[in-house]
């Protein structure tokens, strides 16, 4: 990607009548770039629809990503919960493709008071074995396990940085709202953004800034991380200096806004980056 693109994590909410297709004609009038299919509770594009979708982003000039659903635990202490996690993350991926999406991210798994190395080895194993289904059926969509906000769900930046690197086809989806909740707001400062930047490019090369898949909203935290997301400008979540961070190391790709007023908090961050 040449620049960073700016949109929302689902349909906007100025939306008329909305759908998948009219929210993505919304996001091209508001003047952003990109729209996160939201597959959270459901795969709601049937594979019928889906090259409709892909010829309206198209269109339209819209980058799609897709968030894949929140029942997956690919470290279940229930082997059947780590088959179901598996379809669910092949479905939401297929069907993104289809879309023309070229990045879906999800929460990988939990730790459940296992060894959080054990955990990271069976997330690892069903993220690889998803991997060799996709690239059987020529699916080249990027694979994103997301940071996650609370200190029980596996997914620090150091745990999917390091599976990044060992496993084809992996990126981040960085949401640094979620890494400031996980810190209990401890990680809310320029040179901390910049430190997770560093680590990117350290681990994992020059092309991963250059491709990109960021979450930001405004956020609220206890003593145990994330409790929910808030509109960016009643938050004390940093977002100025994440924008600024990304600026400095010349990032590309794609930043989803997940606030409550998605396409304004989309369209205040757009701002804030042109004006640095």
């Amino acid at each position: 990607m040449d620049k960073l693109f700016f949109g929302t994590a689902g349909i906007p909410i100025s939306t008329i009548k909305a759908t998948t297709l009219t929210g993505i004609e919304q996001v091209r009038k508001l003047g952003l770039d990109c729209m996160e299919l939201e597959f959270v509770h459901s795969v709601n594009i049937t594979a019928e629809k889906a090259p409709l979708v892909k010829e309206i982003a198209e269109k339209n000039n819209i980058q799609l990503t897709c968030h894949g659903q929140y029942f997956i635990n690919l470290s279940s202490l229930e082997p059947e919960k780590i088959a179901a996690s598996k379809e669910r993350i092949l479905k939401a991926a297929r069907i993104a493709h289809l879309c023309g999406a070229k990045s879906m991210t999800f929460h990988a798994g939990f730790y459940m008071k296992q060894d959080p190395e054990e955990v990271y080895q069976m997330i690892k194993e069903g993220i690889i074995e998803i991997v060799e289904i996709l690239k059987k059926e020529n699916n080249p969509i990027w694979i994103r396990p997301e940071t996650t906000g609370k200190a029980t769900q596996w997914g620090s930046i150091e745990e999917i940085v390091r599976l990044s690197k060992e496993v084809e086809q992996v990126l981040p989806c960085i949401d640094f709202s979620h890494i400031y909740a996980r810190s209990i707001g401890k990680l809310n400062y320029l040179e901390d953004f910049r430190e997770i930047l560093k680590l990117v490019e350290k681990e994992l090369g020059r092309k991963a800034l250059d491709n990109m898949h960021i979450h930001l909203s405004g956020i609220h935290h206890g003593e145990k991380g994330e409790r929910h997301h808030l509109i960016l400008k009643e938050s004390k979540f940093n977002y100025s200096a994440v924008l600024q961070a990304l600026k400095e190391f010349d990032c590309k790709g794609i930043v989803i806004c997940e606030s409550p007023i998605i396409e304004k908090d989309a369209l205040l961050l757009q701002k804030k980056y042109k004006e640095i």
